[in-house]
């Protein structure tokens, strides 16, 4: 894979923390897996891991009070 902000050809294997602001609160997805730019540190993830981030996030709209803090393996 190429990384398409810079043009490097180093993406490995990585994990990040997920962060969205929706309406009602914070959401933060800790150790989701993804693809990271060795040289500018752009992170790409797979279609499954989004499809996924999204279902997390609509499960939680109607649950969260401010701030929800996830672990990815635990609701993946």
């Amino acid at each position: 894979m190429r990384c398409t902000v810079c043009k490097n050809d180093e993406v490995k294997d990585s994990i990040t923390t997920y962060f969205v602001s929706l309406k009602e609160c914070y959401v933060i997805i800790e150790n989701v897996p993804c693809k990271k730019c060795s040289q500018c540190g752009e992170e790409f993830f797979s279609v499954h891991v989004m499809e996924r981030i999204d279902e997390i996030i609509d499960s939680i709209r109607n649950i969260a009070g401010k701030i929800f803090v996830l672990e990815y393996k635990s609701v993946a």
